[in-house]
């Protein structure tokens, strides 16, 4: 059962930012379907589907949600994850600011991934 949701959550984790980074060209080229109802939509549902499943598997590992150092970093690192891509696809209100958020969305979802690899809030730098 575990192993099936930790599938779930990380399935959706890479249909996420992959559908992050096909918005995130839309956007650029400033295209028409960016706006498109299956667009909008989507993603609410996969976000929907990740959080549940990463809840689901903290709560089969008994695992209180700022019990662990490393989970309470990427909960925290989740917000402005969702904060940097709330900008670089609608809020920032110049192309720069929006291109910067797009890399720091990007900077963020990969320090998540290294705190959900290697179990600890430094992220990759563990491995230094």
């Amino acid at each position: 059962m575990f192993l099936t949701i930790k599938t779930i959550h990380m399935c959706c984790a890479l249909i996420s930012f992959t559908g992050f980074l096909f918005r995130s060209y839309l956007m650029f080229i400033e295209s028409k379907w960016l706006n498109h109802k299956l667009i909008l939509v989507t993603p609410h549902i996969i976000d929907t589907i990740f959080l549940f499943s990463g809840f689901s598997m903290a709560f089969l590992l008994n695992i209180g949600l700022f019990a662990q150092g490393w989970l309470t970093m990427k909960i925290f690192l989740l917000m402005f994850y969702l904060l940097f891509v709330g900008i670089a696809l609608s809020r920032g209100g110049t192309k720069y600011v929006r291109v910067t958020a797009f890399f720091l969305a990007i900077f963020t979802f990969v320090y998540i991934v290294g705190i959900a690899v290697n179990k600890t809030a430094i992220s990759w730098f563990a491995l230094i």
